[in-house]
């Protein structure tokens, strides 16, 4: 087993987390990436090891949107390592139309938060092995338009609109970032959650013609997958931030997120509604 601190990504093979595993690496980090599609991870994989020979670059394949596979994925990490020093939940998704995950669950809340929620508490007792261990969580400024916060739709929401969608599964990425710091606090591992910018990136290529249209009138004003990354690294690897947990980062910097971000009944009941649709 290699001697370098560990750091397991999800969705490794492009954009921002790509480039988060390519910079994490030429830290020393050893990288686990896990990603849903192994054919178009690989190479991205042998590219990073190319650049990196003194670390060890492994793959796993894993769909936070199936409870199945994060399960697979986590079990296949336990069976490799004894202990992981990073997790960054970076993997996200948007979508223009109404979809489902394989358990039955709105497909963008599936992959953007309980994935996540899922992975890390199954890999708390590695992180707990880990030296100065961190739980990154990439959510988004898109939480602000989130609407009318309602626990008992998330999962399965009586009308479906993208954006709030995706905005209340971005809010549930930090109240779940929150949530885990108090969780946490006795172990020394800390948790923060961050906006990357608006990054020109693949991210919502299926999402449809006009969000697709906008997205390439707005490119030459978006920021490059190396500046959205940027906050991920810092979070990931700063000594600046060694123990600063529970808050929601923008430009590596703390930021003020919504009342709603905020609000600690919020916090603790979507803990409780995620470990009983995840089967914790």
């Amino acid at each position: 087993m290699a001697a370098s601190r560990i750091c397991v990504i999800t969705g490794a093979n492009s954009g921002i987390g790509k480039i988060t595993a390519q910079e994490l690496a030429r830290k020393g980090f050893s990288i686990v990436m896990l990603c849903r599609n192994l054919d178009k991870a690989r190479p991205v994989q042998q590219e990073i090891q190319a650049t990196n020979p003194t670390v060890d670059i492994d793959l796993m394949q894993c769909n936070v949107a199936s409870i199945a596979s994060v399960r697979a994925a986590a079990n296949q990490i336990q069976d490799r390592y004894d202990h992981i020093d990073v997790l960054v939940n970076n993997a996200g998704l948007y979508i223009q139309k109404e979809q489902y995950s394989p358990d039955g669950y709105e497909l963008t809340f599936a992959t953007n938060h309980l994935g996540a929620f899922l992975l890390t508490n199954l890999l708390l007792d590695l992180l707990r092995k880990g030296q100065d261990a961190r739980v990154v969580t990439v959510s988004s400024e898109a939480h602000r338009v989130a609407g009318t916060f309602r626990l008992d739709e998330l999962a399965r929401p009586k009308s479906y609109g993208s954006m709030k969608a995706y905005g209340k599964s971005k809010l549930c990425n930090i109240l779940f970032a929150r949530e885990l710091s108090d969780r946490l606090l006795d172990d020394g591992i800390t948790s923060n959650s961050l906006h990357p910018g608006t990054v020109s990136t693949n991210f919502a290529a299926e999402s449809g013609a006009i969000f697709g249209a906008v997205l390439s009138l707005a490119r030459p004003f978006l920021k490059t997958p190396e500046q959205g990354a940027a906050t991920s690294i810092y979070l990931a690897s700063s000594p600046q931030v060694h123990h600063v947990t529970g808050l929601y980062f923008d430009d590596s910097k703390p930021k003020t997120p919504t009342k709603d971000a905020q609000n600690n009944f919020y916090a603790k009941r979507l803990w409780d509604m995620s470990a009983e649709m995840v089967g914790l």
